[in-house]
């Protein structure tokens, strides 16, 4: 069976450990009461990783439009394939829409962002109040939709090994 890359399988299980680290994170610092010490440390911490996703999501991309997948298996119905595809598709733009949208949302706020306390990001928007709530909610929501389309993902290759056994989840274990 064909494997994924080496760099393709080493960015997906960076990627979703970052991003899995940013969800409980943010989950965590919105439910600190007050702003403290703690809660300001951890804002800083989710963006860093937000960042990092989004950089390493961009080297994913290019790899992925550089290197083709490996092909499903001939057994498996169209049908799955269509999903399998759809799915890789929702997970990238995800990837990408999340961080940008936390990053404008923290602009919206009037809280530029400073990537491990070091490199300032570009600031290309004045503190907007009114669009502030928009954004925080936008941000919530594609968190969500990721937390979906992640569970649907597990379940899939949890299917393929367990149920299937059609060893499919070995294309993207280490």
């Amino acid at each position: 069976m064909d494997r994924y890359t080496k760099p393709a399988v080493l960015l997906h299980w960076l990627i979703a450990l970052l991003i899995i680290s940013a969800f409980g994170l943010g989950l965590t610092m919105v439910n600190i009461p007050g702003l403290t010490p703690t809660k300001l440390k951890y804002f800083s911490w989710h963006k860093w990783i937000g960042v990092t996703v989004l950089a390493l999501a961009c080297l994913r991309l290019l790899w992925r439009l550089t290197h083709q997948a490996p092909a499903y298996p001939a057994h498996m119905p169209t049908w799955q394939q269509a999903m399998a595809h759809w799915m890789h598709v929702a997970l990238y733009v995800l990837m990408f829409a999340i961080p940008v949208s936390g990053y404008v949302y923290s602009l919206s706020a009037g809280v530029p962002v400073v990537y491990l306390g070091i490199v300032p990001l570009p600031v290309f928007m004045a503190p907007n109040p009114e669009l502030k709530p928009w954004l925080k909610d936008l941000h919530y929501v594609l968190n969500m939709t990721l937390l979906a389309a992640f569970c649907l993902h597990v379940l899939a290759a949890l299917k393929h090994q367990f149920i299937d056994r059609d060893n499919l989840f070995r294309r993207i274990l280490p």
